[in-house]
């Protein structure tokens, strides 16, 4: 199912909170301030759910410039805007200013809804229209439905949602295969829950116990729940509003701005390199190692910038930069920024994150704008790095050559770079996978396994099948097998038949289970050649037959007991001893039988015949006619 953000924007007392009042039924405004003043201060939230039953969340910013810090944090994920404009007062600064942030957040698509259309005669809403069209020409919005609407008696609402629907319809799928990613804009605590965040997952997909790395902090969690628009969910994926309850995190600890992501996915940076593209209305050309303010995800980070290949940066153009923070923060790579001179507080540009832990830089250096302009057109490594950074499970050579469209020796020149640099990892049979998808699908299978043991305690392993199964659909034999070969190479997990356990569980057991076991394994012991089944050990020891079945697995993987066949098993000491009848007879007579080594055993055919098949199934011994020899 397609996941739809749809953010307000506009200039302040325009209608927006009314308007999404109207199309959902939802007040955004929560706080007491911002009901008694009449006026949104912070962020608000609601769930609309269009014509054709497609749900979309609606995130309401404040439309005053005062404010325009929150509508920043807000402005992180959105897909489509609702541009509101007041019909008694037409097109405003802050309307001008919202459009130019989310163009430069690369929104592409919207609609524009003129409110308060009551409160003007006909003849001025046609010099508003036209005055609107003016404007948004050569914007993104120039050929977006104006739509009339009179929020407080619904006129126009429904018109409105069908619009809306008709450019939802159009947006491209979020990609929610990658490393999930959701920019904090706020922090709470719910009585009983304890901390909770929200945001909009922009990449990825989250599931309740995934673990959580906060940044820049580089604080562990994991996911204790989810909801969206209060409803509770065992998964979320891009595109979605969300609220997550983190377990063993203080809320002091957290402030908007902060990032959640899949552990070992990003580092905490202060410099990034990017491009910047100054806006046409900017007051002033951006000189170096001015003092900014920029806005990426939710966070508002100070800094400077420093400017690559030039002096300036002239209104309307375009060029590179190496953003210096005065603390740390988190991004990745092609991210998009807002950048707002430090004083007066005007946006005056933005840009596209390159690279997040770059070197820095000598100003005027050609190659730096060399490679810097590669990295923005997409360089071979830079190509195979993007396209393996949303495969969660890698893929192989060959098919990079398809997908890229790059020649063989294209590819083989980016594999070495980035293998050299550490960025993708090498698995069996010619695949490559991201580091960072590395780390994080290690993660979620080490998190099962661990799940898994402290579930089964007397479980040797996780079947493999099952564990494959928690990594997704993507999860072919073969990518699993891999990542598995990885795995038993880092010492990370151990195989053992159908099953798999993390390399650091062991069993243990408590002093009643301990006797039980002893119990069990003397049975078998004491049977030889006519081993009980698990029914005949439960009779005998007066317990239940999943306890005994657990002991008896635990004591085969032990190598106390030998499974011959479904339910059969013989003690070790005994198989032994069948194995060294087996070879005296043969190197004395040339062969052995079913029937003569019943007769030796002194036990039964129901017992012997599988024993026996057993021996051939190991390649101890192979059957000639109606007899048996030695395998050599």
């Amino acid at each position: 199912m397609k996941h739809v953000i749809i953010g307000t924007a506009g200039h302040v007392d325009h209608g927006k909170t009314t308007l999404i009042r109207a199309l959902t039924g939802t007040d955004t405004d929560r706080l007491k301030e911002e009901q008694e003043r009449g006026m949104t201060i912070d962020l608000g939230f609601a769930a609309l759910t269009l014509p054709d039953g497609t749900p979309a969340g609606i995130v309401d910013v404040p439309g005053h410039e005062r404010f325009l810090k929150n509508m920043l944090a807000g402005a992180a994920g959105i897909d489509v805007v609702l541009l509101v404009i007041a019909a008694d007062e037409s097109v405003m600064p802050q309307t001008i200013e919202h459009l130019d942030i989310l163009r430069l957040l690369d929104v592409k698509s919207g609609v524009v809804a003129l409110t308060k259309v009551d409160m003007v005669d006909p003849d001025w809403l046609k010099v508003v229209e036209e005055d609107i069209r003016s404007r948004l020409e050569g914007t993104f919005l120039e050929k977006a439905p104006v739509i009339r609407v009179d929020s407080v008696r619904g006129k126009g609402i429904p018109e409105l949602k069908r619009a809306l629907l008709s450019v939802v319809s159009r947006t491209e799928q979020k990609n929610t295969a990658a490393p999930f990613r959701l920019p904090v804009d706020r922090v709470f605590t719910r009585p009983g829950f304890g901390t909770v965040v929200t945001g909009t997952l922009v990449a990825g997909t989250m599931r309740v116990g995934d673990s959580v790395e906060i940044l820049p902090a580089q604080l562990s969690s994991r996911v204790r729940g989810l909801q969206t628009h209060g409803k509770k969910q065992d998964s979320v994926e891009a595109g979605t509003r969300v609220a997550v309850n983190l377990a063993g995190i203080e809320v002091e600890t957290l402030e908007r701005g902060a990032l959640l992501s899949a552990p070992g996915t990003l580092k905490p940076t202060q410099i990034f390199d990017a491009t910047i593209d100054m806006l046409d209305g900017a007051p002033n050309e951006l000189v170096n190692r001015a003092r900014v303010r920029v806005y990426v995800g939710s966070a508002e980070i100070l800094g400077r910038v420093q400017i690559l290949g030039s002096e300036t940066i002239e209104p309307g153009k375009h060029g590179y930069i190496q953003f210096r923070a005065e603390e740390s923060f988190a991004c990745a790579r092609g991210d998009r920024f807002v950048v707002r001179s430090y004083s007066p507080m005007v946006t005056i540009g933005g840009g596209v994150v390159l690279d997040t832990v770059p070197r820095r830089h000598k100003r005027m250096d050609p190659e730096v704008i060399n490679i810097l302009q590669a990295k923005e057109r997409g360089t071979p490594d830079d190509l195979l790095e993007s396209w393996l950074s949303i495969l969660p499970l890698g893929a192989q050579v060959k098919e990079a050559e398809r997908a890229l469209g790059l020649s063989e020796a294209d590819i083989v020149y980016a594999k070495n770079i980035l293998l050299e640099k550490g960025t993708v990892a090498s698995l069996s049979g010619d695949r490559l996978i991201h580091a960072a998808a590395l780390t994080a699908t290690t993660d979620r299978a080490l998190n099962a396994l661990l799940a898994y043991h402290k579930s089964n305690p007397l479980r040797t392993g996780m079947p493999k099948e099952e564990l494959r199964g928690t990594l997704g659909k993507a999860a072919d034999s073969r990518s699993f097998a891999a990542l598995l070969s990885r795995w038993q190479a880092d010492g990370r997990v151990t195989t053992e038949a159908a099953s798999i356990r993390h390399a650091e569980f062991e069993i243990e057991l408590n002093p009643r289970q301990q006797a039980l076991m002893d119990r069990t394994i003397e049975l078998f012991r004491g049977a030889k050649y006519s081993p009980p089944s698990v029914d005949d050990v439960s009779r005998e020891l007066g317990a239940p037959p999943d306890a005994i079945f657990a002991m008896v697995k635990l004591a085969q993987s032990r190598g106390q007991l030998e499974r011959v066949a479904d339910g059969l098993y013989y003690h070790i000491e005994t198989w032994e001893d069948a194995r060294r009848i087996v070879r005296e007879h043969v190197e004395d007579t040339g062969e052995i039988t079913v029937s003569v080594f019943r007769d030796i055993t002194g036990s039964s055919r129901k017992y012997v015949l599988p024993l026996m098949e057993h021996m051939d199934a190991v390649g101890f011994t192979q059957r000639v006619g109606d007899g048996r020899v030695l395998v050599k």
